[in-house]
């Protein structure tokens, strides 16, 4: 006798409470569960426990629409994020339908009962109406790490290597000296933080990334919060940052150019005289083409300054037992080297779907809105924006699944399922050049070439398509089961229990 609610979310992070809210809020009556593999609410942010992590995104944005941020720093670090969404759930009255330990492994749709059976890892079952994945993007069981030669001399050594994802409690990096591989969001965040005790910090990257400096403390948002109610404060604020973002994005895209000038003269005047920014900073791509890195107040580049750090861009030929011998023929010593090489992209946490007994092939399927797949039943995702804060996507997805649900319900419908037009040429799921994409979009499924099945990182667009747009459209099919209609007949009879 498995247990049965109307909607089961997978995931306590970011995304999965903020979902649990919006059912709380806008669809009493509701039942649903949230699954969560680990032992703890926060998901990314309960996760990283490595020095220095933050948001890579304002707090204005990256905070729910539904409650404001009223921390002071508009870059916060983790453990502020992690209270903020851990106080959303006890907020909302949503701690208690999280159910922990519960990693999903598999889920099969039934279209006779319009129901999915879920299956974890211990072994026991759940069936829900509508499944709803919130497991971010990657795997939380280990980040990437390319094949690094020679690392067993440098480790019998005594020397010690880190990923940021698996950072070890007991590190002490204190007058050591580190040697951080990468140059993304991670690293630019690892680096100054590493720098405040070690001897010494290396950034060591084979090619350099788009770095912007922004402040810490958001000003405009501080004279509001004087002026104005808290909400009001975050409303306005957001949608401030929302504009600059989008402008910002906007010309990147259209005059890249331009855009490069502009970064390179902000980076430029954080650096001491002298220094190769053409080397260290200035890609070979064009701005957001990945995503670019912030830097809180120029953190980064004051350690620079300071003399606490050196950048080094070429490629690593092998360790050795004092630390890591690059292509040029430099060597760099080291105490501790810290991968921060990146992700390992995981659709969907990884779980086996099948529908009616059919294997689900992710690259068959078509991403409908960005949030639905196509011959997929009763299944939403979020996956948030490429240059832009993940809970603006997120909250999205949560009012237009609601709304779903909503319809659904009014119109005595049980089911819906995106169908694909194969007219609708494919093309990646991303547009995005990042290494943990591009080794992992074989792996998605595909956008297509026109909307409603185009993904677009366009949040002010999705405002009008997907929080104002229609639920009803030509690509939706609705219907109802009579066998589940009989099953929720029998579970409201008198003595009725679980399926």
């Amino acid at each position: 006798m498995s247990e049965h609610v109307d909607v089961l979310v997978i995931g306590a992070g970011l995304s999965g409470i903020g979902a649990a809210c919006h059912l709380e809020e806008r669809l009493p009556g509701t039942s649903y569960l949230v699954l969560e593999a680990r032992d703890a609410i926060g998901g990314t942010w309960d996760l990283f426990r490595y020095p220095g992590i933050r948001s890579d995104s304002d707090m204005f944005t990256l905070g729910y629409r539904f409650r404001p941020w009223t921390g002071e720093r508009s870059i916060a670090d983790g453990p502020a994020i992690l209270d903020y969404v851990r106080g959303t759930a006890a907020a909302y009255g949503v701690e208690e339908k999280v159910r922990f330990g519960a990693k999903v492994v598999a889920a099969s749709w039934s279209g006779e009962d319009a129901t999915w059976t879920v299956r974890l890892a211990s072994g026991a079952e759940l069936t829900c109406g509508f499944l709803w994945c919130c497991s971010g993007y990657y795997s939380y069981d280990a980040g990437y790490t390319p094949d690094l030669p020679g690392l067993e001399a440098f480790t019998a050594a005594g020397g010690e290597v880190v990923h940021p994802q698996q950072w070890p409690e007991g590190l002490d990096h204190t007058g050591k000296r580190v040697v951080v591989v990468g140059s993304g969001a991670t690293a630019v965040t690892l680096v100054p933080a590493l720098a405040e005790r070690a001897a010494h910090v290396t950034m060591l990257q084979r090619s350099p990334t788009y770095v912007v400096s922004l402040p810490g403390v958001d000003r405009v948002a501080a004279r509001l919060r004087e002026r104005l109610s808290p909400a009001r404060a975050y409303a306005l604020t957001r949608w401030k940052n929302v504009l600059v973002t989008t402008a910002s994005y906007q010309l990147a895209r259209r005059r890249p150019e331009l855009m490069k000038r502009l970064i390179r003269k902000g980076v430029t005047s954080q650096l001491p005289a002298g220094f190769d920014v053409d080397r260290h900073f200035k890609p070979a791509y064009d701005p957001w083409d990945q995503r670019l890195c912030l830097v809180p107040d120029g953190d980064l580049f004051r350690s620079i300054r300071h003399g606490r750090v050196d950048v080094v861009t070429d490629h690593i030929d092998t360790f050795t037992p004092t630390g890591l011998r690059l292509v040029s023929g430099e060597e760099l010593a080291a105490d501790v080297v810290v991968t921060a090489t990146g992700l390992a992209l995981l659709a969907f946490g990884g779980i086996a779907l099948s529908v009616d007994g059919v294997d689900v092939h992710l690259p068959e399927t078509m991403a409908y809105k960005g949030m639905l797949l196509s011959g997929v039943p009763n299944f939403a995702y979020v996956i948030g924006y490429t240059n832009a804060s993940w809970t603006l996507k997120a909250d999205l997805v949560s009012e237009y699944v609601v709304r779903l649900l909503s319809f659904m319900r009014d119109q005595g419908h049980d089911t819906v399922v995106a169908e694909r037009d194969p007219a609708v040429e494919e093309e990646p799921f991303m547009d995005f050049a990042s290494g943990y994409v591009q080794r992992s979009l074989h792996l998605l499924p595909k956008q297509g070439s026109r909307a409603p099945w185009r993904l677009r990182q366009n949040y002010l667009r999705d405002v009008l398509t997907i929080r104002r747009g229609a639920v009803e459209d030509d690509v939706l099919r609705f219907s109802h089961s009579p066998s589940a209609r009989d099953r929720a007949s029998a579970r409201a009879a008198p003595g009725g229990g679980p399926d």
